[in-house]
């Protein structure tokens, strides 16, 4: 239709839209050669994996406003083209952004904990940001540290669109450093969001644990803790960032000032929650 711009299709990154990808892709390979008893078990596992994420966003608390609009934008973007031209520091892709899903439950999070001073240890474009500012009461603030800085002003213009937006301050800068900063000037936080360089991952966790960062009983949420299933695949089939992921649960796993749990929530997303 003249004058529409079509979405762009964001690529499976979840072990289960992998695979239902992979199974429709089965089905349709085999689609003639195979019994037709056999064909209709094949086709009732493809729906249930294909349509378990449609049915979530079905259940699921719409997303406000002013969410959807960052993750119209953030679809749109020409990212490939950002990193060519250098305008990113690092190679980015609309299929980084937390989503609604995930928005969802980290608000909820919020809700639950009561939490009042949030850290988000990578921020994208802001939706997570976004949607736990949403959940933080008029007084709660939101450090989000963000290395790169074309992604942070991008966030920060879609913070300006929301009332909640004044609730979100932007850290730019490599991760780490904000970090020593923030606890130099010694703050705490009440619940941490992590999603960002995987490598990173273990070294965060121990900063936040041993600078104090995080508050006495206090929150970490840790997303891609499944990574397209490669942590709990064979060890050959993992890549520098599935490495990364195990070891990191295996870190957190055997650290006894913490307990955690992973859920299967998108691409994998872990709390862990400090012992007093």
């Amino acid at each position: 239709m003249k004058g529409v711009i079509n979405k762009p299709v964001a690529r499976p990154v979840t072990p289960i839209g992998i695979l239902a990808q992979e199974l429709e892709a089965i089905v349709q390979a085999l689609d003639r050669e195979l019994p037709a008893e056999i064909k209709q078990k094949l086709d009732f596992v493809s729906r249930l994996a294909s349509s378990l994420d449609p049915y979530l966003e079905e259940c699921t608390t719409p997303e406000s406003a002013a969410l959807k609009a960052l993750a119209d934008k953030t679809a749109r973007e020409e990212w490939s083209n950002r990193f060519h031209k250098g305008e990113t520091v690092v190679a980015l892709e609309q299929e980084m952004l937390s989503g609604h899903i995930e928005g969802q439950t980290l608000k909820m999070f919020i809700h639950m904990t009561k939490a009042k001073r949030v850290l988000e240890i990578g921020m994208f474009t802001g939706y997570s940001a976004l949607a736990m500012a949403e959940a933080l009461p008029a007084d709660g603030q939101l450090i989000a540290c963000e290395v790169d800085s074309y992604t942070a002003e991008f966030g920060k213009a879609a913070f300006r669109e929301s009332p909640h937006g004044d609730k979100i301050q932007v850290e730019v800068g490599p991760a780490q450093e904000t970090l020593d900063k923030l606890a130099a000037a010694g703050q705490s936080f009440d619940f941490v969001f992590i999603d960002a360089d995987k490598a990173g991952y273990v070294d965060y966790f121990h900063t936040l644990l041993e600078k104090n960062l995080l508050a006495s009983c206090g929150f970490i949420c840790v997303d891609n803790t499944l990574l397209q299933g490669q942590p709990y695949l064979s060890e050959a089939e993992r890549t520098a960032n599935g490495k990364a992921i195990a070891e990191f649960n295996r870190v957190v796993a055997a650290d006894r000032r913490v307990e955690q749990v992973l859920l299967p929530v998108r691409d994998g997303l872990s709390i862990i929650r400090r012992l007093d």
